[in-house]
């Protein structure tokens, strides 16, 4: 096999199409859960998402009818596959908000079911009053299939990729430095990790349940939670509901969705010695502590009438939404002060945990950014001392500290070359830039243009296209995508 794959000169694009209609027909079938709610309400057409399903199941149909030549799957096609399937199933995912309710244009439907699966909450909607319900639960579910992966979805469902390149699958869209796998084969780990994040969908559904909300919020909050993606049901999101008990909920949730999910199913098997020696997830956690306190020191000296709850709640679940790209904000974060707005871009700069549904560089990245920077101030004063990165109890080899380097280094040309391209589109420097950083980190946020907890409808439409881009590149962690527009990787 392995010789095989060293002298094939060809693209295995039937294999690809076979796997891409798979994946479509998952797809049309994740559509029912609009299609219920649509039936259920009436006051909503249900045909319109049975003319998509119909489109979207037929065609994947079709894709899975493709003659192999082999069911070979080498680097590049696993990496011709991640990005490729994302792109196919926004086009796809995009028909009900073009046919249904909201009648977008393709360039707006493209950029929110973008939004939608690489979870960055971003929307063109200027208001969610009068959109359907069912659009509305549609946006939060292709949040929650893309929270933790569309391609991992793929491993834990069709066992065939487990011997056709699935672990080269499973590292091109994993997030992180390393990719270790929790089971010897790829499709029981992609089960695994799927499993703990339904599982614990499931939960935090329920919990909220016991909330002020009815069971249509607390479905679509849970899948948008969950996967730190950080959709409403309507334009008061949350704090509408001023409940104390919703918002700890959340706290929990959210910061689950930035933890390893690797970590979090070890745990679930008392299996914490792992747990106990990640460095990322200590930093997280300090992390999220110090904003908490940063955040809650900036509302009190600025502030004149505050209360317990808004130098305590509040400020912690900003903090841990910012930093897992939940992008939840509170209403009145403009009034907590320039130091909160420059915390706010350095979590959404970092992000959370590698391998979790957050986005942004990672925490990891940086820890072993700022190790590799120390250790080398260090060999400024003892040029003949021989030093490593220490990461998780143990010594990281010099490709992973390079590439974590390059990751970061790449990352912010990304943000640099987006927010000046914005910029030339009629966006001011600042909020091109600003605007930029919200699609690469996958958080969501607005900026001046578009208000904090405004929509981008504003948008220029090639800026639309060109930050969905940038958030599908945020999403799949740069090389994934950009590998494709290198000569090395089409050269026979």
């Amino acid at each position: 096999m392995l010789r095989y794959q060293k002298h094939r000169s060809y693209v295995n694009l039937p294999m690809l199409l076979r796997v891409v209609g798979w994946l479509l027909m998952i797809e049309s079938l994740f559509m029912v859960i609009p299609l219920i709610v649509a039936i259920i309400n009436p006051d909503e057409s249900f045909l319109p998402f049975l003319i998509c399903i119909g489109i979207t199941g037929a065609s994947g149909g079709l894709m899975t009818l493709m003659k192999l030549r082999s069911r070979d799957m080498g680097k590049r096609e696993a990496i011709l596959l991640t990005g490729f399937t994302w792109v196919v199933l926004s086009l796809f995912g995009m028909l009900p908000f073009m046919l249904y309710g909201t009648h977008m244009s393709v360039t707006d439907a493209f950029f929110e079911t973008m939004s939608g699966f690489t979870t960055t909450g971003a929307s063109v909607l200027p208001s969610l009053s009068g959109v359907p319900k069912s659009i509305l639960v549609w946006r939060c579910v292709t949040q929650w299939i893309g929270g933790l992966g569309i391609i991992l979805f793929t491993l834990a469902v069709v066992p065939m990729l487990n011997t056709s390149g699935g672990m080269m699958l499973f590292n091109a869209e994993v997030t992180g430095i390393t990719h270790d796998k929790l089971r010897p084969r790829v499709s029981y780990t992609a089960k695994g990790l799927w499993g703990v994040y339904a599982i614990l969908t499931v939960l935090l559904i329920v919990l909220l349940s016991f909330s002020k909300m009815d069971f249509y919020d607390a479905f679509c909050y849970g899948l948008s939670t969950m996967s730190t993606g950080g959709f409403s049901t309507d334009n008061g999101g949350i704090h509408d509901l001023n409940s104390i008990y919703v918002k700890v909920v959340m706290i929990i949730f959210m910061f689950l969705g930035g933890v390893n999910f690797s970590l979090i199913y070890n745990t679930a098997l008392c299996k914490t010695k792992g747990l106990l020696k990640n460095t990322a997830l200590k930093v997280y956690i300090w992390f999220i502590l110090a904003g908490a306190a940063i955040f809650s020191l900036d509302i009190i000296i600025g502030s004149e009438d505050v209360s317990a709850i808004d130098v305590t709640i509040d400020p912690l679940f900003q903090s841990i939404s910012l930093l897992s790209s939940t992008g939840l904000v509170e209403p009145d974060f403009h009034t907590w002060g320039s130091v909160s707005v420059v915390l706010l871009i350095i979590m959404m700069l970092v992000g959370a945990c590698a391998g979790s549904t957050s986005g942004g560089a990672k925490i990891d990245r940086f820890v072993i950014l700022f190790k590799f920077l120390k250790n080398e101030f260090y060999k400024m004063m003892h040029p003949g001392a021989v030093t490593t990165v220490s990461f998780n109890g143990k010594g990281t080899a010099t490709s992973v500290v390079n590439k974590a380097l390059a990751f970061l280094f790449m990352y912010i040309i990304i943000i640099v070359a987006g927010g000046v391209a914005l910029s030339l589109m009629g966006m001011s420097l600042s909020d091109g830039f600003f605007c930029s950083l919200m699609a690469i980190s996958n958080t969501g946020l607005g900026s001046e243009a578009t208000g904090v907890n405004g929509d981008f409808s504003l948008v220029a439409p090639l800026g639309k296209w060109l930050l969905s881009f940038i958030m599908l590149v945020g999403r799949l962690e740069i090389f994934t995508i950009l590998l494709l527009f290198t000569h090395s990787f089409w050269k026979k």
